[in-house]
């Protein structure tokens, strides 16, 4: 089943990318009193992740902000430290990157996708979700390849 509007983010261990090295946290405890605003893409360094997803938020984190966003995050099925360098390289400490290694978090959500095909396994569908305090307020999931509604610039036309 996959997480909709008005459900309660599931409780998952993710790993926070920080300065210090990998930092776990729960998924309940993470998005807990705040307004956060997360996007989910199937890889780091990947193609449209890299020239599009991760930099439309970069752009836009300053407007996010002020329109009532508590924080950004970004999540993928890969560890804390390719996410860490991934941010350090392309991102921007305005990004928070939540690392979801065994995919445990992304099929919790019903949002797990077979990249079998291409040699990546299981990752998560390309998204994204207005959090507020554990309560998705609003989700936009992408079709197979597409880049459009999981953008920052849709997202900052929900909030």
């Amino acid at each position: 089943m996959t997480i909709a509007k008005g459900d309660t983010i599931p409780d998952v261990k993710l790993s926070k990318a920080t300065a210090d090295g990998p930092e776990q946290v729960s998924s309940s405890d993470f998005f807990a009193g705040r307004k956060v605003a997360l996007f989910a893409v199937p890889g780091a360094y990947t193609p449209t992740c890299s020239a599009k997803h991760l930099p439309g938020f970069v752009d836009n984190a300053e407007a996010l902000k002020a329109k009532g966003v508590d924080e950004i995050a970004c999540t993928s099925v890969n560890d804390a430290f390719v996410m860490g360098a991934w941010n350090k390289s392309d991102g921007s400490d305005d990004i928070t990157m939540l690392a979801d290694g065994n995919g445990e978090f992304a099929r919790a959500l019903g949002l797990e996708s077979d990249f079998d095909a291409y040699g990546m396994g299981k990752r998560s569908n390309r998204y994204s979700m207005i959090v507020d305090d554990g309560v998705v307020t609003e989700i936009n999931v992408e079709g197979p390849g597409e880049f459009g509604v999981s953008g920052a610039e849709h997202m900052l036309g929900q909030l």
